[in-house]
């Protein structure tokens, strides 16, 4: 197979510029839809076309149909996966529109497949306070950071890459707040709880200089054991080390925490556009999933108290 540069390799690059530079991606964002041009790219090289203007809209239902079933090459990827790798080749072929590559959108037509409907996977407000009692062994550094770490991500419903991009900063104490940078660019503000507030406190006054002192220092906010700032695998790391502790059955993950976050806010009562301003979602529609979760609920205490909820067995 010709694995020589291709026409089609360099506009593919040149969307990554463009989506980099002047749309902001984050650099996971970015990276996801660079894995699955690449793919494209693949597809298309296989099918020695080299031009964006070679591409038809038959090419594109093959590249989609071939996400889901395989094509020889490369496994089928389940339905989130495919949506996410359609979304990047339509974005790809309106950049190639717009900037003259070609004379049609090729993917105009196409739409990514619909991934089954999730409920977030929030966990019972008891196993959240045994995971964050599990957190720190000690008073070290690495176990009041770890402690500080996760009643953040509980207590903010930050995502695992806005914890560990905190610089000392975005802290306010005046206010009790904490200065998060979301997907795309979009900061926001958001209220600490009086444990997230102690146990970061703990973390600055009694283990931070520690750490600081084994490294060159730096404005982070939490640091590793050679005075850097704390990486996304470390991060899980902490928090799976945490659920092993706790003897929790169900599996943890970072988005566990921001998930229990806003399902624990819904079932207290929080407007749900409050919740959405506290998560960082665009839209409205994305954070009402989480009353989904409180209905579900609400339905299972109903049928079972309600003396009319189900249908009598005849004896």
């Amino acid at each position: 197979m010709d694995m020589t540069d291709t026409a089609i390799d360099s506009a593919v690059r040149g969307y990554l510029d463009h989506l980099s530079v002047e749309r902001g991606l984050a650099p996971n964002t970015l990276a996801s839809y660079r894995r699955d041009l690449r793919r494209y790219g693949d597809f298309l090289r296989r099918r020695e076309l080299r031009e964006p203007r070679e591409i038809g809209e038959e090419h594109v239902a093959a590249f989609v149909r071939s996400l889901r079933e395989g094509d020889g090459e490369r496994a089928g990827l389940v339905a989130s996966s495919a949506a996410r790798a359609v979304v990047a080749v339509r974005g790809f072929h309106r950049f190639l529109l717009r900037e003259g590559l070609t004379e049609t959108d090729a993917a105009v037509t196409v739409r990514p497949p619909t991934p089954p409907r999730r409920l977030p996977k929030a966990i019972p407000l008891a196993d959240v306070e045994r995971l964050l009692g599990a957190a720190s062994t000690g008073d070290g550094p690495r176990a009041l950071r770890d402690r500080a770490l996760l009643e953040l991500l509980y207590g903010s419903g930050a995502r695992i890459s806005e914890a560990v991009g905190l610089d000392c900063d975005d802290l306010d104490p005046e206010t009790g707040t904490v200065l998060l940078r979301g997907k795309g660019g979009k900061d926001r503000i958001v209220p600490l709880g009086s444990y997230a507030r102690e146990a970061v406190d703990a973390y600055l006054i009694r283990a931070r200089p520690a750490l600081v002192a084994t490294g060159r220092g730096g404005p982070a906010l939490f640091l590793n054991a050679r005075g850097g700032r704390l990486s996304r695998q470390s991060a899980w790391s902490v928090l799976r080390a945490a659920a092993g502790r706790a003897g929790l059955s169900t599996t943890v993950t970072p988005h566990t925490l921001r998930h229990s976050f806003a399902t624990h806010l819904i079932e207290g009562g929080a407007d749900v556009r409050v919740v959405q301003e506290l998560l960082g979602h665009a839209s409205v529609t994305t954070t009402q999933v989480y009353t989904l979760v409180t209905v579900d609920q609400l339905r299972e205490v109903y049928v079972a108290a309600h003396p009319r909820a189900r249908s009598s067995t005849p004896s």
